[in-house]
């Protein structure tokens, strides 16, 4: 069974950001950097999102 690209595009970000929170638990230094983690995984989501919207060709 193979999984979609847009899937796997959803689901390996979340996989990580998973792992960064249990990390976030174990290791003091991973809680600073989850704060820096989420608004650059939400600039670089929202500019795929725009290129895809400006750029499609119909």
């Amino acid at each position: 069974m193979f999984l979609s690209l847009s899937t796997l595009t959803a689901l390996i970000p979340l996989v990580s950001l998973a792992g960064l929170l249990y990390s976030a638990s174990v290791v003091c230094f991973y809680s600073l950097l989850l704060l820096i983690t989420i608004p650059i995984y939400v600039f670089f989501h929202l500019w795929t999102w725009t290129g895809i919207k400006l750029f499609r060709h119909n």
